[in-house]
């Protein structure tokens, strides 16, 4: 089996074409011993491989020395990875990591609080350097780590790697993306502290139980002004935040369905194709017993990792009355969403422009709220009615035990990038967020830009009929200036609901 990166278009050929079906075989690992899409709580892991099988599995510092790899997308540039890469590597006391675009492989060596670079090499000549990969994280090259003596790195492995490819690469905490790694040499590494056992879900014949229950976070996006940006944010930061690991849940209460629309869930053109009419969120809110999340949820490729969906449906407007006349609607999605607490991470609730039901239940349910806003005055007159909603929201909270909603914050959507808007008027628009309305604003800011909308114009042809098939802008353009504001808001809702 050869590889070619030309071959690979997109993170999962990567995972498929180099991975799985050359480094895994060429490094001696056979299916027994290697494990996909791993999770050990809120980490996840594209592969894990083991010098040997042990069932259960407990990753720790007396477990057999075990690999993670990590593939990314062809146009992703690694170095946004490391800090992730290295939370891996301290986190489950695994001593060495591989992550590849395809284009470039790179291994990563742990000592204590930061990860050294052992190797790097293009993904054009790995076939003229697997013998170097194999005696590094080749099945039959790891030992396992059981004194202190054995922590050291063996000196034939370090003399594979030429000096000006070795580097150390410190953790900055708060640095979504490590700078490029200073030369320097493999120093001896430092004892490795012993940490507790870490017992996974293996999605694969492997079933251990989770060490502690999930923590799932709900977070609603909400304004009561139309057109600010509030489906681009909940469809993008979904994908960002399942890019970082995270298991995400999208639920679509608009009746006007972008969100449905925006994650690539109607493949259709005539409403007598129409397949979510009979299985959407008005279900799931109208049947006490019936209906659940598992039930209605779709899987949508509109990024990858792919996320689930709950879609909305026009027939959601019309049902509105009726609903109100339901005691439990207004809780029946915190209770359904209570039974897959430990399938998802974050939740994602789209709401629609209004005081109505929908965007009542959604608060309700949700623990944390986004305001989006474009910051022109009719939005920002638009705050004082949603600081009254929110309080009207956490007098019924309180009623029914349950924690008021945590804002987040105002975030700047839909900005003009026009260099002087930006430098002299978007910051006095900034400023008056927390002045006039006493709301925080959030650091990250969303522009206006055109890979935005080129992203959600995409379209595939099926027979006769041009069908939507929106993909998220950091699959569409991973390494554009979109894509990473995306990611430094991902990064700073993590860290706001304490999940980072």
């Amino acid at each position: 089996m050869t590889f070619n990166p030309n071959n690979c278009r997109n993170e999962s050929e990567v995972e498929s074409k180099l991975i799985v079906s050359y480094l895994l075989p060429k490094l001696g690992y056979t299916p027994d011993t290697w494990h996909q899409e791993i999770a050990f709580g809120n980490i996840r892991l594209d592969f894990l491989s083991f010098a040997t099988q042990v069932i259960p599995i407990v990753v720790d510092a007396e477990s057999p020395m075990s690999v993670v790899m990590e593939a990314k997308h062809p146009k992703e540039n690694l170095d946004r990875h490391l800090r992730k890469l290295n939370r891996y590597l301290t986190s489950l006391s695994i001593r060495y990591g591989l992550i590849t675009n395809g284009k470039e492989i790179r291994i990563y060596a742990r000592s204590a609080d930061k990860v050294k670079l052992v190797f790097k090499c293009a993904g054009q000549d790995v076939e003229t350097r697997i013998e170097e990969i194999i005696a590094l994280i080749g099945r039959n090259s790891l030992k396992p780590i059981k004194t202190p003596d054995n922590l050291e790195l063996e000196d034939n492995k370090i003399n594979l790697v030429s000096p000006e490819l070795i580097s150390e690469v410190p953790v900055q905490p708060g640095n979504w993306a490590t700078a490029e790694p200073k030369q320097s040499q493999i120093s001896e590494p430092e004892q490795i502290p012993e940490n507790n056992p870490v017992k996974p879900q293996v999605k694969s014949d492997v079933t251990v139980p989770q060490k502690s229950q999930n923590t799932m976070k709900i977070i609603a996006v909400y304004h009561n002004k139309g057109g600010v940006g509030k489906t681009t944010t909940v469809v993008n930061l979904a994908a960002a935040l399942s890019k970082q690991g995270n298991r995400v849940l999208a639920i679509d209460l608009d009746s006007q369905a972008n969100t449905t629309f925006a994650t690539g869930l109607v493949k259709f053109e005539d409403e007598e194709q129409d397949d979510l009419k009979d299985c959407n969120i008005l279900h799931v809110l109208q049947s006490e017993d019936g209906y659940s999340i598992g039930e209605v949820a779709r899987k949508s490729s509109f990024c990858h990792p792919k996320i689930d969906v709950i879609p909305s449906h026009i027939d959601l407007m019309q049902y509105e009355t009726e609903l109100n006349q339901l005691d439990y609607s207004r809780m029946i999605l915190i209770q359904k969403l209570a039974e897959v607490q430990d399938k998802y991470d974050i939740v994602l609730l789209d709401t629609p422009p209004s005081l109505n039901l929908y965007a009542r239940i959604a608060l309700i349910t949700a623990d944390y709220l986004i305001i989006p806003s474009d910051l022109k005055p009719f939005a920002n007159q638009g705050l004082i009615n949603v600081k009254d909603f929110i309080k009207k929201i956490n007098g019924f909270k309180k009623q029914i035990g349950k924690q008021p909603i945590a804002i987040l914050g105002v975030l700047p959507c839909k900005i003009s990038a026009n260099a002087k808007f930006v430098q002299y008027s978007l910051p006095k628009r900034r400023e008056t967020i927390p002045k006039r309305y006493g709301l925080e604003i959030m650091d990250s800011v969303i522009y206006e830009r055109d890979d935005l909308a080129k992203c959600a114009e995409q379209f595939q042809i099926v027979g006769n009929m041009e069908i939507a098939d929106p993909i998220s802008v950091l699959d569409f353009k991973p390494d554009s200036i979109a894509s990473q504001e995306f990611e430094m808001l991902a990064i700073e809702v993590l860290e706001k609901i304490g999940k980072n």
